[in-house]
């Protein structure tokens, strides 16, 4: 069974980007995370994410539409 929560490093891992990456998404709120025990460790949950995934995708696709590709002149 998958655990709900996922550390900081786990979800660097699964977006294949750096700790410091997702400490300053999860700090400025871009990405929902709790703070749990004595320490405040960060953890994020896993629907969380996913749901920030497709929030992503969507983005994407947005600017994608907003910003197509030029063709270039023939050669």
């Amino acid at each position: 069974m998958e655990s709900r929560f996922l550390l900081l490093s786990d979800v660097a891992a699964e977006l294949n980007v750096s700790d410091s990456q997702v400490y300053h998404m999860v700090r400025s709120g871009e990405l929902p995370a709790i703070k749990i025990g004595g320490r405040g460790q960060w953890r994020v949950e896993r629907a969380r994410l996913e749901e920030y995934i497709q929030g992503k995708y969507a983005e994407t696709a947005a600017w994608v539409r907003e910003n197509p590709m030029s063709e270039r002149d023939p050669e």
